[in-house]
């Protein structure tokens, strides 16, 4: 699969074609166990598992990434939740987007692998270096807005450093795929919602701050429920 891409740095923007052959997905990957555990209680209270450890590693359908504005989705019970993501052509080049993990919560609460394949994850367009942001990495601000019926909500927010760093997280991913880390993504994981519940709406954004560099990362896309057929 191949993802045309825009790389942002100090030398200024170019076209990337990134080609990937696997797309990863982690979860509970926050620093704090206190803040990992109220959200795994959170979801425990809408019916969903917790896991047995943390953090934990599901594995995606390399076609279930998509940059449009657009998505359509099975049922009214779906949301986003921002991510940072690793583009990684080699442990050597990484490339960092901003995504999100649009997921179907109520297919969540019986089986948590198949609920990652049946909506996509979503990726931004543009991307930066990794080296370019490692030394200040903590201090970049992530936020997530959702609109449900026409009032958009700030919906999470959070540095960084709340989250595993890439480092750490693609020598989790390491851990768990063995071999090389090559022509793969990984999507981070994300941090608690702000609303202390899911909310459904219509539309999703989210953004990635780096004040050091003055720059940011954006995403949104529309969410467009399969309601023109009834099905029995």
């Amino acid at each position: 699969m191949k993802l045309e891409l825009v790389l942002e740095s100090k030398q200024g923007r170019r076209e990337l074609a990134f080609t990937y052959s696997r797309m990863v997905n982690a979860g509970y990957v926050g620093k704090n166990q206190e803040e990992v555990r109220r959200h795994i209680e959170e979801l425990a209270a809408k019916g969903i598992p917790g896991p047995k450890s943390v953090p934990v590693l599901y594995p995606v359908v390399c076609h279930a990434l998509t940059t449009d504005s657009v998505i359509e989705v099975y049922g009214s019970e779906t949301s986003g939740e921002v991510e940072y993501v690793l583009c990684v052509v080699s442990e050597d080049e990484v490339y960092v987007g901003l995504g999100s993990d649009h997921t179907d919560r109520h297919l969540e609460e019986t089986d948590i692998p198949r609920s990652k394949q049946i909506c996509p994850n979503l990726m931004g367009q543009t991307v930066w270096p990794l080296e370019e942001v490692e030394s200040h990495w903590d201090d970049l601000l992530i936020a997530a807005n959702v609109v449900k019926d026409g009032k958009d909500t700030l919906y999470q927010e959070g540095h960084l450093g709340l989250l595993l760093n890439p480092a750490e997280l693609m020598s989790f991913v390491k851990s768990k795929i063995g071999g090389p880390l090559e022509n793969l993504i990984i999507f981070s994981g994300t941090m608690g919602m702000l609303t202390g519940e899911f909310v459904f709406g219509e539309r999703f954004s989210a953004n990635l701050m780096d004040e050091k560099l003055n720059r940011q990362l954006e995403i949104s896309y529309d969410i467009r429920p399969l309601d023109y057929l009834t099905v029995d």
